[in-house]
């Protein structure tokens, strides 16, 4: 019987395929604090272009690691927050940012 790709990727590198990327991480961060609408977001990380921010955004959300819940209102609106999994990242995010105050 053949193995699939994730069969035999180590968690590290499974975990890395989920978080890793400019923005993930950060929007992760970000989201530590609280829900944040896409406004929200784009405002926190001004560097972040649209393309990329949506797609770091479903990528999260495809990964089961932020929850998506969008109002029926007009105009729009739509939320993410961390999910269970995405929150057990926290400890992770935040030990890279002390990390970083550290040592950069």
């Amino acid at each position: 019987m053949k193995k699939t790709v994730d069969q035999t990727m180590c968690p590290i590198e499974k975990t890395l395929r989920m978080i890793v990327g400019k923005w993930k991480t950060i929007i992760l961060w970000h989201l530590g604090s609280g829900t944040k609408r896409y406004g929200e977001l784009k405002k926190l990380i001004p560097t972040v272009s649209e393309k990329m921010l949506i797609q770091s955004l479903r990528e999260l959300k495809r990964d089961e690691l932020i929850v998506r819940k969008v109002y029926p209102e007009i105009p729009p609106k739509v939320e993410y927050t961390l999910s269970r999994r995405g929150k057990s990242l926290s400890p992770l995010i935040c030990n890279l940012n002390t990390w970083g105050k550290k040592h950069l």
